[in-house]
């Protein structure tokens, strides 16, 4: 008898054993390619190579030098999560050394680590079933395209229980493979709560496994300001407290830790909306004492200030693109503020206009220090046509805002917030099935949409349960986001085993991943298998 803690049988639970027990599962059919996300092109076969105790790294014929270890330090991590799951316990020497893989070479052709947007993430894995010796090939234009070949192939391993080793399964393997966009984000939120160094580096990590590649860090908002800003060091004093704080060594860690795993770090300061807690360090950036936001548009320090807070940035954030907010300004505060409301009137503009103004003077200064802009899309919505030529615009609000940016010549990254948004209680499946290009039936204007970004926003999240928000739902978005779209399931039930699958795959490499019929951070219905689709 099935063994419950209470009396009553929940109705959730008997849902979950009429839909799901009853649907076998094999974790180990030699017909399925449990890799997510999905390769553009892949075969297989039905044999298994053992992976040797002594497998190696060679780079010979590669032009890349990996004078940083970037190459390096990464396979070893793949190595160390393929046989985090058992300890290890074959005796290789006992094995036919045609069925022994031992090691696998990696030729790269740039001989460059810059890591920017648009670069060439491709790369080709392939394993023989034999050989004397047997050796895999990854090929790579970039380190970052290699990168994600050994990802692909630390999906292709598993540990035997039988054998007591690792086995590659399914050789041969022939994959050739490639995103479909160049930016595929996730963003976290620090400034509604506190992410420690090591949660965010988890969260990165994490990312790398999905091949998602930007780490969108939302740093402050109006509830705190806990990055160091040396130009102006009070700023920090809008923090929570003193202990949930980043100095700018911290910011360096991660954008160097994401880095060696190919995602770049975008960061963002969100005006002139969001920003209350700046005014804890400097009260002149607030209209007044009891009107707190948005950032006072009539005082010259405010500009010269955030102009501060981009020249840091520009020392630690090597991104492309700096993303300058703009979303939900409420002007009410300046038209109520005797002294703003009089620098209105001699400007001869209203709030409105001096919403046009803040956006376009503070782009400028983002331009001044080199980067590219990113802003939310109220400011399209608004005064589309007065942006800069480099704007891109983030779409959050709903659907069918892409195709009228990109008709205008803006470039668009697509967050639309009843699909793509972390916090909110939507299924993997609308995740899996949000599509960028939707309604975008002019081929020509498909490149100026750079992506998409799944959003984690902090108001109801901290570091206790911030993984399993994220995961496996961003997972289902990675996938829209990297695999050719012909090769995308039309129908999200198809992948469910594969995502299923994947998910095990986190909780095993310490990914605090929820299981996959929830919305959101949930718990498992009942006893029962990790890989019950």
């Amino acid at each position: 008898m099935l063994r419950m803690g209470r009396t009553r049988l929940k109705i959730e639970y008997i849902w979950y054993l009429v839909c799901f027990l009853a649907i076998p599962c094999d974790a180990d059919d030699k017909n399925e390619i449990n890799i997510w996300p999905m390769p553009v092109s892949v075969s297989f076969g039905s044999g298994n190579l053992h992976l040797s105790n002594d497998f190696e790294l060679i780079t010979k014929g590669s032009k890349f030098a990996d004078a940083s270890g970037i190459l390096k330090e990464a396979f070893f991590r793949t190595i160390d999560i393929v046989r985090s799951s058992h300890v290890v316990e074959l005796d290789t020497s006992k094995i036919n050394p045609s069925f022994v893989l031992k090691g696998i070479h990696v030729i790269i052709s740039s001989p460059s680590d810059e890591l920017q947007y648009g670069i060439d993430e491709s790369y080709k894995l392939n394993i023989p079933a034999h050989g004397k010796p047997v050796y895999a090939y990854i090929e790579a234009k970039t380190v970052y395209g290699a990168l994600h070949g050994l990802q692909t192939f630390s999906q292709i391993c598993s540990y035997s229980i039988s054998s007591r080793g690792i086995l590659v399964h399914q050789v041969p393997w022939i994959i050739a493979d490639q995103p479909r966009f160049s930016y595929r984000g996730l963003l976290i939120d620090t400034a509604r709560h506190y992410q420690p160094l090591q949660m965010i580096k988890k969260i990165i990590d994490a990312m790398a496994y999905t091949k998602l590649n930007v780490l969108h860090w939302h740093i402050v908002d109006k509830q705190s300001f806990p990055l160091e800003i040396p130009s102006y060091p009070k700023l920090w004093d809008g923090s929570f407290t003193i202990f949930e704080r980043y100095t700018v060594a911290d910011a360096a860690e991660i954008v160097s830790y994401a880095k060696k795993r190919g995602i770049n770090v975008l960061a963002e300061i969100d005006v002139p909306g969001h920003a209350e807690s700046w005014g804890v360090g400097y009260p002149s950036l607030r209209p007044s004492e009891n009107c707190t936001g948005p950032l006072d548009v009539s005082n010259d320090f405010t500009f010269k200030l955030i102009d501060g807070i981009l020249s840091d940035f520009s020392k630690i954030f090597k991104f492309k693109f700096i993303h300058l907010g703009g979303d939900e300004v409420d002007t009410s505060c300046w038209i109520i503020t005797p002294h703003v409301k009089s620098w209105l009137q001699k400007q001869g503009i209203d709030d409105s206009d001096a919403y046009q103004y803040f956006v376009l003077r503070v782009q400028k200064l983002a331009l001044s220090h080199g980067y590219e802009i990113i802003n939310w899309e109220e400011a399209f919505n608004d005064f589309g046509s007065k942006l800069n030529p480099q704007t891109v615009v983030h779409n959050w609000i709903g659907g069918g805002v892409a195709e009228k940016i990109v008709k205008t010549g803006l470039r668009c990254i697509v967050s639309n917030q009843d699909k793509w948004y972390l916090d909110h209680y939507i299924r993997w499946q609308d995740f899996y099935s949000n599509e960028p290009l939707e309604n975008i039936t002019n081929h020509e204007l498909h490149s100026r949409v750079l992506g998409g970004e799944v959003c984690m926003w902090g108001e109801l999240i901290d570091a206790g349960d911030i993984e399993q928000m994220v995961w496996p739902r961003a997972a289902a978005a990675a996938e829209r986001m990297w695999t050719s779209y012909d090769k995308l399931a039309k129908d999200p039930s198809d992948v469910r085993g594969r995502l299923s699958h994947f998910r095990c795959l986190l909780n095993q490499r310490g990914v605090a991943s929820s299981p996959l019929e929830g919305l959101g951070k949930t718990r498992p219905y009942g006893p029962g298998s990790c890989y019950m689709k």
